[in-house]
């Protein structure tokens, strides 16, 4: 299947990097998240990749353009660089569609804009490209397939990071103590859609706004439950939780038998 990556927005909340670069190539570890991404869809066999671009579109185009796998994998060189013989494992080649979507546009207008590119697919993926999860891609597929439905999100719970009160009408404190799970369920940014979902888009609007009000009016939208990992870079202390899974070597995105491979040592 396609896979559409939303890749043009400002990243105002983690802005010490953004400001220079586009969220997406926020690196995390040796490599930008995007491709983190990217290889967790590589890895069930989805290799055909739409980026939406917005924001310093350039920046992810000149990556793309100008990328050499011996950057990322251990190598040997001779004649000063003009010869270069891999050490490691190339992975499967990609196909990556750079499409400049404008840089004021939000997730709906940049689906609308490149709808041409996914309209004869029987489904396609999307992806906000700024989170990462050990989803099994397969299973949602899966299930989504069965429902018949035209569109569907990943549903997760938000890790929380503040202390949580329980407390009387009166003010009266019963308990004071933290937590790392929620009982209210997010939109994880995973998207599995057919075609029809542009059916029910009008030039302009926010997706998960009046398209997907549409949606659950004719019952054609579903969640999936994940309770598992899911991390979306929001801030730095989000990006730093995520380089020091990188770091220790346990990357709950990377399929166990994948954990070997260095990111981002794929063909392009």
């Amino acid at each position: 299947m396609k896979v559409v990556l939303f890749c043009g927005g400002l990243g105002t909340r983690i802005r010490e990097y953004s400001e220079n670069i586009p969220k997406p190539m926020v690196p995390v570890g040796n490599c930008p998240i995007l491709m983190h991404l990217m290889q967790y869809y590589s890895q069930y066999g989805h290799r055909d990749f739409v980026l939406c671009l917005g924001y310093k579109a350039n920046t992810i185009k000149e990556y793309f353009l100008n990328y050499k796998p011996q950057n990322h994998l251990d190598c040997v060189v001779t004649g000063f660089g003009s010869n270069v013989e891999l050490l490691g494992k190339v992975e499967s080649e990609w196909r990556v569609t750079l499409l400049d979507t404008g840089m004021w546009r939000n997730i709906g207008q940049r689906l609308w804009a490149v709808r041409d590119h996914v309209k004869n697919e029987p489904m396609f993926l999307a992806n906000y490209s700024d989170g990462l999860a050990d989803l099994n891609l397969d299973h949602m597929v899966e299930t989504f397939k069965k429902s018949g439905k035209i569109a569907c999100f990943l549903a997760v719970r938000p890790p929380l990071t503040y202390h949580l009160v329980d407390m009387g009408e009166d003010g009266s404190v019963a308990a004071f103590h933290s937590s790392d799970r929620s009982d209210i369920w997010i939109n994880g940014g995973y998207f599995i859609m057919r075609p029809e979902i542009f059916d029910y888009m009008r030039e302009g609007e926010e997706l998960v706004l009046e398209p997907f009000s549409r949606l659950i009016a004719d019952n054609q939208l579903m969640a999936y439950r994940h309770e598992s990992f899911w991390r979306s870079m929001d801030t730095l202390r989000d990006r730093q939780i995520l380089e020091d899974l990188v770091e220790r070597g346990e990357m709950p995105w990377c399929k166990a038998e994948n954990l070997s491979l260095k990111p981002a040592t794929l063909a392009i």
